[in-house]
């Protein structure tokens, strides 16, 4: 099973940018399809955006779409979110996770399979 450990997360005002990390183990990184998620205080988690095993095709949220970019380093093992002109309401804890089952352009949290344990990202006005 993959084991995934996000980095990145912080404190930054609204207008600015962060990078997000996930690390991942194990060697079928590669050939997975990778998703990232939120989670707001007193929200459900939410689906922010998923990349193909190749990272040739990527797809977002509304919420995050021109704003927000997936990518992966499959030699490195590591998937990443650049996030750029954010705003308050970008305040959660951020997740990546496999996508273990479900159509390509599934957003459900229960077709992801193993997750990280999520870094924190605050957006101050």
């Amino acid at each position: 099973q993959v084991q995934l450990v996000e980095s990145g997360g912080g404190l930054v005002q609204a207008g600015g940018s962060l990078r997000l990390s996930c690390a991942a183990s194990g060697r079928t990184f590669s050939t997975t399809i990778m998703g990232w998620f939120r989670q707001a205080p007193g929200k459900e988690r939410e689906f922010v955006g998923a990349i193909s095993s190749s990272g040739g095709i990527i797809y977002y949220a509304d919420s995050v779409k021109g704003r927000f970019t997936i990518s992966r380093d499959n030699a490195k093992n590591t998937l990443y979110l650049q996030m750029n002109s954010l705003k308050p309401e970008d305040t959660a804890v951020y997740y990546c996770a496999t996508k273990s089952r479900g159509s390509w352009t599934s957003t459900a949290e229960t077709d992801f399979g193993s997750w990280g344990q999520g870094t924190q990202v605050t957006v101050s006005s």
